[in-house]
């Protein structure tokens, strides 16, 4: 299964990057399509996120499942847990996933596998240019 994801004006396919029967995935699925705002990352490195608080459950926690703090470009990682907010965290480089409280894991849920030049521009204009729109959605069958 394959997923269409929008920064701003740039479009990249990825593919799925946990099992569709893990907790990660149930719950990133159960948000698409997801449109929301993403924004630098001010804390990880060259990153952007995207916060969940609109659109996640209210008090509903994620458990770790093969969860990373130095993803790698193009690693899109779902976190719910106790330390930040809900929220999707896009590596287009250098990325070390941190909060205000510290270093943080995330859940890997899709990886965007080409074109990775153009993700980082669309990154580096984030972080230019002020905030975007992030919009993940099923990739349509044909």
């Amino acid at each position: 299964m394959n997923a269409i994801v929008s920064i701003g004006t740039s479009t990249f396919r990825a593919s799925l990057a946990s099992p569709v029967e893990s907790s990660s995935w149930i719950a990133l699925a159960k948000l698409l399509p997801y449109a929301g705002p993403v924004l630098h990352a001010r804390w990880s490195g060259e990153a952007v996120w995207s916060p969940l608080r609109a659109a996640w459950p209210v008090e509903s926690r994620l458990p770790e499942e093969d969860a990373i703090a130095q993803p790698r470009p193009g690693q899109i990682l779902l976190y719910a847990g106790q330390d930040s907010e809900p929220e999707l965290l896009v590596a287009y480089g250098q990325t070390r996933f941190a909060c205000a409280a510290g270093p943080l894991r995330g859940n890997p849920v899709l990886t965007i596998v080409d074109r990775l030049d153009e993700l980082a521009q669309a990154g580096r204009a984030i972080l230019e240019n002020g905030a975007g729109m992030l919009r993940i959605e099923f990739e349509p069958f044909c």
